[in-house]
């Protein structure tokens, strides 16, 4: 069954008309509503989540049920709006029933079917074909093979509006901030750090050292001077591969194992940049500034 699917989509890539989807993403695109999509049973469902889709990446869109639609709900759709209406046979009667009115308030039309002869393609601005022999279901009944393609198409022309748009990342961190990407993009160092640095001078002892990395559970200790300014880090790494070079450890100061000039950044920073950060220089921690360029805190790779 899945093959069947496979071959399917594959002949639907190979086989569909271009023109017919350039003028279907030039009227989305142009779109100054809302794109309402349509259908009844399973393709309703499909309905619902190319719409989901849609509104998620920079498209406005919700769905309207056709039979809710001729009564009452036609009031929902604007001059300003785009129908995509779906149906597999193209002659779904709560479907059709809504082209009487559509036309009338002149409202463009794209059409998902796979029949281009349809009553439902014929009434349509641009029709957008399945070009389907039949269903994966072996009584060719149960909608499957056509409700994937029917998906596949409402992927395809949301991503390719997401281009048109120039959609990143942050944008879709703005219509997902309650999901972790959503919080990821949206949120800032300041917002993620630890207030908690452990800290020593530059002339603190090497024993004392290792004290204060095991108190300050953060795998490091910054290192300041006379005047609280931050000169170095003392990370977990960096005292192993000082302790495998030096055997007498007894007049071992901070300053001596310390990293120089350790990597920052200012409080403002986007925790995606900052991770971004840490990878390209394969560390796991990063001290934090305020505007005075002062410690004010740390972030882990793994916050």
């Amino acid at each position: 069954m899945l093959s069947r699917q496979s071959e399917a989509l594959l002949h639907l890539s190979k086989s569909l008309d271009s023109k017919h989807y350039q003028k279907a993403l030039r009227l989305i695109f142009e779109c100054r509503g809302h794109v309402i999509l349509s259908g009844m049973g399973k393709s309703g469902i499909v309905s619902r989540k190319i719409s989901a889709t849609l509104a998620s990446t920079g498209t406005p869109s919700f769905f309207i049920h056709p039979a809710e639609a001729i009564h009452g709900d036609l009031g929902m759709i604007t001059p300003c709006d785009l129908l995509m209406l779906i149906s597999t046979s193209g002659e779904t009667d709560e479907i059709l029933k809504l082209i009487p009115s559509l036309r009338q308030f002149g409202n463009p039309i794209i059409a998902i079917t796979n029949r281009g002869c349809s009553t439902l393609a014929k009434h349509a601005d641009v029709t957008l074909e399945l070009l389907m022999d039949s269903e994966s279901c072996p009584n060719n009944l149960a909608p499957t093979t056509s409700t994937t393609l029917t998906m596949a198409i409402g992927d395809a022309l949301a991503l390719a509006l997401m281009q048109q748009r120039n959609f990143l990342p942050t944008d879709f961190a703005r219509y997902h901030p309650g999901g972790s990407l959503g919080r990821r993009l949206l949120t800032r160092v300041a917002d993620m750090m630890h207030t908690l640095v452990p800290t020593v001078k530059e002339e603190t002892s090497f024993r004392e050292v290792i004290s204060s990395i095991t108190c300050g559970c953060q795998g490091m200790v910054a290192v300041t001077d006379s005047k609280n300014k931050l000169t170095g880090i003392i990370t977990d790494g960096d005292l192993r591969r000082f302790m495998e070079k030096n055997v007498h450890l007894d007049n071992t100061y901070a300053r001596d194992m310390m990293t120089l000039s350790p990597l920052t950044l200012p409080m403002e920073t986007m925790m995606t940049d900052a991770e971004t950060l840490m990878q390209k220089n394969r560390v796991s921690v990063l001290l934090v500034t305020d505007r005075k360029n002062n410690i004010a805190g740390l972030v882990r790779i793994f916050d």
